[in-house]
């Protein structure tokens, strides 16, 4: 399949599954179809504020197949469906994505190559707050080449968002 060919497959599968996903209270974040032999696999990566539970993932998997095996989008071809949460890998591209993340620390490289790691204090439809070194530091979506999500493991607050397994 050619990459413009995967590109409007790829739009047709996001545009199919936006309505029904929207539905169900979850974004699109991702539609990923790569080839595995004579299979492909089809990701599709959803999300929401507060993020996604694995009740909601398996929700949008059932109703990602009931969509798809009601269309022809996909072809004869067989592909297998992997519906993910949008996960920490995937680069903060959209306001909802620096509003899902508030609190998290994130890499920002800027167009000119600058490079600054900060806390997400607060985000909008234009820029992003963060917190660099103390320093509070405005930085417009615009200028932003790349930002990605980094991994914390002693996260400060997330020790109290963990809850206990002991009463259950």
């Amino acid at each position: 399949m050619s990459s413009a060919n995967q590109d409007a497959t790829r739009a047709r599968i996001e545009a199919e599954l936006d309505d029904p996903l929207r539905a169900l209270g979850l974004d699109i974040e991702a539609v990923e179809i790569t080839p595995a032999g004579k299979r492909r696999i089809l990701r599709v990566a959803v999300d929401k504020d507060g993020g996604v539970t694995l009740d909601e993932v398996a929700e949008a998997t059932r109703e990602v197949n009931r969509v798809l095996d009601g269309s022809e989008v996909m072809g004869e071809q067989p592909y297998t469906l992997e519906v993910t949460s949008r996960g920490v890998d995937r680069p903060l591209t959209l306001p909802r994505h620096w509003r899902r993340n508030a609190g998290r620390l994130v890499k920002v490289t800027t167009g000119d190559g600058a490079t600054a790691t900060g806390r997400i204090v607060a985000s909008d439809d234009e820029r992003v707050t963060l917190d660099v070194s103390g320093q509070r530091r405005e930085v417009a979506y615009a200028d932003v080449k790349k930002a990605l999500v980094q991994v914390e493991f002693n996260r400060p607050g997330a020790a109290g968002d963990v809850s206990s397994d002991e009463e259950a």
